[in-house]
């Protein structure tokens, strides 16, 4: 591996990623041994930078396109006040799924009326929790929740704006685990069965409940753009007839499902070609329909943060099984990131501390934890791996942090954020007490 080599896998590092004079890689400037160094491994950095540009290309693409417009950062790829912060600076709201990311938000004074509550079962703690803070937007997902969100406003004595999600069962290509707009899923009211038509009349009629639009979301990675455009001239057909009179489209959210690469060799989908497909999906449908312009909604999530994250392990044991394969045993694993395990997804690798000698020595990068399964990257190129060497692993800003646990009572890593010329720790790394603070012993 050399400076030239680096540059083809420019596209799935943050910004300003480089070989500096020694040898070592670094972002913006920062060495990332000597992050090591001074902050433990494994490690978690993010870029500030790539972030911010990241959404401002996504809000600006699509701008361009479709005026009104909004982009909703998709919180359960990776949440932090810091990043928060960060969002609500670049003009961006959030969605969350939980009462957990709520509380991030909460704690993090983001404005709520920039925030959506998605989820398939959202408890009644957690509706409360979101109205009474004044949420601007709840998704429903089932019909319990119609009826539980519209009591709580009763008793709140306060309405509710909402969208509905449907189900347009349209198979986007991708895992089965992660495909959530097919008929057979836990996600949205169904078009196909009839569903989402009773839906819309039912939230219609709840006086508590104000109907501003609906959501769909098909999946994700989608790399594929017909996908879209088949949802939208679906979900839009199926409005023309079943939409109530009474209610105004104020709101179309598509989701997201953005795809990134994670390897040199993966296909590329520019921020721009989704931004034509989608508007010029949605306008063409206004346009035949005579509607005015509702607000088309996207939500990305991976496709912000994913390229800006980077995680760093070190290397320990290494197993050489003769015409077969080399494990090269690292400090972290499917506890810090559970994809491969769980997804099959692929990765690439780069060396730290050897980031300018060829990479030439095919191995496994398996992780420490007790399963058979816990495989970081599968036949990838590293020089000459010896113990204590520092292996960086790419595009990992999403999910893996937020999917992290203590399995084998593991402590999570320290995530830190690279701010221009600053070093922020924007979580530190887990000790035994944060794990075992509620038993008693």
């Amino acid at each position: 591996m050399n400076k030239q080599s680096l540059v083809k896998l420019n596209h799935i590092f943050p910004e300003k990623t480089g070989i500096n004079k020694i040898g070592n890689l670094e972002i913006g400037g920062f060495d990332l041994s000597e992050l090591v160094s001074e902050y433990g491994s494994p490690l978690y950095i993010y870029d500030e930078k790539t972030i911010r540009n990241c959404a401002r290309s996504f809000l600006n693409e699509f701008k361009s396109k479709y005026n009104n417009m909004h982009v909703s950062y998709s919180s359960k790829a990776f949440i932090n006040p810091a990043l928060v912060k960060i969002l609500n600076e670049e003009n961006l709201g959030i969605d969350v799924v939980s009462g957990g990311e709520l509380e991030v938000l909460i704690r993090s004074e983001f404005p709520m009326e920039k925030t959506n509550f998605h989820g398939n079962n959202k408890s009644e703690h957690e509706l409360n929790k979101a109205v009474k803070n004044n949420i601007g937007l709840i998704t429903i997902d089932s019909f319990y929740e119609l009826d539980i969100l519209d009591e709580i406003c009763k008793k709140n004595k306060t309405s509710q704006n909402i969208t509905l999600r449907l189900s347009p069962s349209v198979d986007p290509h991708t895992h089965e685990l992660t495909s959530t707009g097919i008929l057979d899923t836990k996600f949205g009211f169904s078009i196909e069965t009839g569903a989402a038509k009773k839906a819309l009349n039912v939230a219609s009629s709840k006086n508590n409940l104000n109907l501003k639009g609906v959501h769909f979301h098909l999946g994700s990675p989608i790399f594929e753009l017909k996908p879209y455009s088949e949802a939208i001239n679906y979900v839009f057909k199926f409005l023309e007839k079943n939409y109530p009179k009474n209610n105004k489209l104020e709101i179309f959210n598509v989701g997201g499902g953005f795809a990134v690469s994670y390897n040199q060799d993966d296909p590329t989908v520019d921020i721009n070609l989704y931004a034509n497909t989608i508007c010029e999906a949605v306008n063409n449908n206004i346009t035949n329909l005579g509607i005015d312009p509702p607000e088309l909604v996207i939500e990305p999530g991976r496709a912000i943060v994913a390229r800006s994250g980077v995680a760093i392990y070190t290397v320990g044991g290494i197993k050489n099984i003769p015409n077969l394969r080399t494990y090269v045993s690292v400090d972290g694993g499917m506890a810090d990131n559970i994809r491969p395990a769980l997804y099959g997804s692929k990765y690439t690798a780069l060396s730290v501390n050897k980031a300018g000698m060829k990479h030439d020595k095919l191995v496994t990068i398996a992780g420490k934890y007790c399963e058979t399964g816990d495989k970081l990257v599968e036949n990838v190129l590293l020089p000459n791996p010896e113990p204590k060497d520092l292996i960086a692993i790419p595009a990992s800003g999403a999910y893996n942090s937020s999917m992290s646990s203590n399995y084998n009572v593991s402590l999570r890593p320290a995530i830190l954020l690279i701010s221009e010329d600053k070093i922020k720790i924007i979580r530190r790394r887990e000790t035994y007490d944060d794990v075992l603070i509620t038993s008693e012993i």
